[in-house]
C-alpha cells in the first residue's frame, strides 16, 4: 500500500524507476553532504545555544584555537598553530595562525578572542553555557557581576598572541576549547545588527552571519534546512573537499529515516530503535552503533512540593525497571543507567546507585506520606516532540502507576517551548538527555554544582559542590576521578537526578561519505568529509 510507504521514499522509488538521480546523487554530483540534524535550529549564534543540532551547524561554521581530530578527538592545533603552558598549569600562551581569516576575509586576531569570551561571560548577555569558560581567572566572578572585565585572565598581547590565566590548573582545558562555546565570534557583524549582549540581536541570520570555520552560511530555511558552503578564506581551505552541508531539520527519527531510504540523505543523525533491527537484518552495511558518551534522564524538580522529598525522588527511581526500557523500546545497545557519568566514560569508575525494587519503592513512598500512592497530587511529565521521547514518557507513565499507584500527566511541546519551560522551572518532572562536551566526568558532574546556570532543578548541596571544587584544583589525576565520584555518590544519593539509559549513537550512512569515524562525542569534523563511490580515488577539492 503505497500510501505506508511515506512520501520521501515514495519519491525516491518512483525517480529511480524513471531513471532520474535521486536527491543523494544530485548533491554529491555538487559536492554537497545532505545531513539529518534534528530540530530546527534555536539560533546560529554559538555563544547563546545548547543543542547539539546547533554544535553540529556552529562546528561548520566556526573554528576555535583547537580542533579535534577526526579519529580520536584529541585536540590539535586549529587557529592557534602552538601554545606553551607555564610550569604551574595555570598560564597558556597560544600564536595565533597569520592565516586565519573570517569568512568576510578579515584576520582572526587574539583580540577576537577577548571579546568572545568576555560577551560569553558577560552578566548581560546570560549565557547558558557561560559556565565552560569558568576556568579563567575571575571568569565566575565576572559572570554573577562580582567584579569588571578588567579582571578577566584573559589578554591579548599582540594581534597573534593570546595570554589566558586559569584559577586553577584544570588538566582538560584544550578538550573543553575545542566547544563552541569557546568559538570566536565578529564584533563588527554584531555590532553592526544591535547590542552585543542582547541575545534577540539577529546578527546570526541570512546574508549576515561571519564565521571563521571550514563553511560558511549560505541560507537558513526554517524548519527546512541550513544550507553552508566552503569558506575560500579558511586558512585550510585547501584540507576541505566537500562544497557544502546542507543541515536538514527533521524532528522524528522516522522521518529522517524515510528520508534517507527515499535518497533524501547521506547520512542520518539517528535510527528509530523500533526499525534497528530491520537495519541489522537487511541493510546492516549502512547501519552504525557506535559508544556515545550521552545520558537520558528525568530532571527533578526541586522546588515542587512532592518532589523536594528525597523519599519520593527515590521511590520514582526505584520504580523504573530501566532493563525492560531499553530491551524493550530501544534496542540499539543502549545501557540501562545506575549513574548518572556514562560508563564508557575513560578512567572513571562512576558509584552505582539501586536498580529496578517496586516494593522498596512502595515502603519510601509511604513514609513520605502516600501509602498507595494515596493522596498524591497529578503531576506533569514534560516532553519535546518526538516519537520515542513520547514512546518512553508512556513507559514511566506505566510503571509509576503499577509500582506506586500514582498518576502522571503527559505533556508534549514542541522544541523550543520545552526548552523555555525547562529554563523557567515550568515542569515537575522532564525528560532530559545530557551529552558530553569533552571525554572527562566533569563535562556531566558540573551540570549540578551551584551556580552553574544549568541546574533547571534547582538542587543545591554544598558538599558536592565543596567536592567538585577540590576535584578541579588536584593535580593527581587518580585523586581527581576519585573525589568526582565521591562527588556523584552523593548526587545519586539524594537521587537529584533519575537516570534511565546511556545513549549509543545510531545513524544511517551512505557508503560513499567517507571521513566518518566512530567517536565519543559522535563529532565528525567536517573539513575531513569528502565522496568516493569508488573505494579508491582519494578526496579533491572541488
Amino acid at each position: 500500500m503505497f500510501w505506508k510507504i511515506g512520501l520521501p521514499l515514495l519519491l525516491g522509488l518512483l525517480m529511480a524507476a524513471c531513471g532520474r538521480p535521486l536527491a543523494v546523487e544530485r548533491a554529491q554530483e555538487e559536492g554537497f553532504l545532505l545531513l539529518g540534524n534534528g530540530p530546527d535550529p534555536q539560533a546560529l549564534d554559538p555563544q547563546i545555544t545548547t543543542g547539539t543540532s546547533e554544535l553540529n551547524i556552529h562546528m561548520a561554521l566556526f573554528e576555535g584555537l583547537v580542533s579535534p581530530d577526526p579519529r580520536t578527538l584529541e585536540p590539535v592545533p586549529a587557529v592557534a598553530e602552538s601554545w606553551e603552558v607555564s610550569e604551574d598549569g595555570r598560564r597558556y600562551v597560544f600564536s595565533l595562525r597569520s592565516s586565519a581569516r573570517w569568512s568576510d576575509g578579515s584576520q582572526v586576531t587574539a583580540e577576537d578572542f577577548v571579546f568572545a569570551w568576555k560577551r560569553m561571560l558577560s552578566p548581560e548577555l546570560a549565557a547558558p553555557n557561560a559556565w565552560m569558560l569558568y576556568a579563567i581567572d575571575a571568569a565566575e566572578s565576572y559572570n554573577k557581576n562580582e567584579v569588571g572585565s578588567e579582571e578577566l585572565g584573559i589578554r591579548a598581547l599582540d594581534s597573534e598572541t593570546l595570554e589566558l590565566r586559569l584559577e586553577a590548573a584544570t588538566p582538560y582545558l584544550l578538550d573543553m576549547m575545542m566547544h563552541p562555546a569557546w568559538f570566536p565570534v565578529h564584533r563588527p557583524t554584531i555590532e553592526r545588527w544591535g547590542d552585543v549582549h542582547d541575545r534577540s540581536n539577529r546578527w546570526a541570520e541570512t546574508g549576515r552571519h561571519v564565521g571563521n570555520g571550514p563553511f560558511k552560511l549560505r541560507e537558513w530555511r526554517a524548519n527546512v534546512w541550513v544550507e553552508t558552503v566552503a569558506n575560500p578564506y579558511y586558512w585550510d581551505a585547501d584540507t576541505v573537499s566537500l562544497n557544502g552541508i546542507r543541515f536538514m531539520v527533521y524532528e522524528e527519527p522516522s522521518a529522517q529515516e524515510r528520508a534517507f531510504l527515499g535518497g533524501q540523505l547521506h547520512v542520518s543523525s539517528t535510527v528509530p530503535p523500533a526499525r534497528i533491527s530491520w537495519w541489522k537484518r537487511e541493510r546492516s552495511e549502512e547501519l552504525h552503533l557506535d559508544p556515545y558518551l550521552g545520558t537520558y534522564y528525568v530532571l527533578v524538580n526541586h522546588r515542587h512540593p512532592q518532589l523536594s522529598d528525597p523519599r519520593i525522588r527515590k521511590a520514582l527511581s526505584l520504580a523504573v525497571d530501566r532493563r525492560a526500557l531499553v530491551e524493550n523500546l530501544l534496542g540499539a545497545g543502549e545501557i540501562a543507567a545506575h549513574s548518572f557519568v556514562p560508563e564508557s566514560m575513560p578512567g572513571y569508575d562512576a558509584p552505582q546507585m539501586p536498580g529496578f525494587n517496586p516494593e522498596r519503592a512502595r515502603e519510601l513512598l509511604a513514609e513520605a506520606g502516600y501509602p498507595g500512592g494515596n493522596g498524591f497530587p497529578r503531576i506533569q511529565y514534560l516532553y519535546n516532540t518526538s516519537e520515542n521521547h513520547r514512546r518512553i514518557a508512556e513507559a514511566l507513565q506505566g510503571m509509576w502507576e503499577q509500582h506506586l499507584g500514582i498518576s502522571i500527566e503527559l505533556y508534549n511541546q514542541e522544541w523550543r517551548v520545552y526548552l523555555d519551560r525547562r529554563e523557567r522551572g515550568d515542569y515537575a518532572l522532564a525528560r532530559a538527555v545530557w551529552i558530553g562536551d569533552y571525554v572527562d566526568p566533569d563535562t556531566f558532574l558540573s551540570l549540578w554544582s551551584t551556580g552553574s546556570g544549568r541546574v533547571w532543578s534547582g538542587w543545591e548541596q554544598p558538599e558536592f559542590d565543596a567536592l567538585m571544587l577540590r576535584a578541579n584544583q588536584e593535580q593527581d589525576a587518580d585523586k581527581r576521578m576519585q573525589q568526582l565520584a565521591q562527588a556523584e555518590h552523593i548526587l545519586l544519593e539524594e537521587q537529584a537526578v533519575i537516570p534511565l539509559y546511556f545513549y549509543v549513537s545510531s545513524s544511517l550512512k551512505r557508503p560513499e561519505v567517507k571521513g566518518w569515524h566512530p567517536t565519543l562525542l559522535n563529532w565528525h569534523p567536517y573539513k575531513h568529509l569528502y565522496f568516493d563511490s569508488s573505494d579508491n580515488n582519494p578526496p579533491v577539492h572541488q
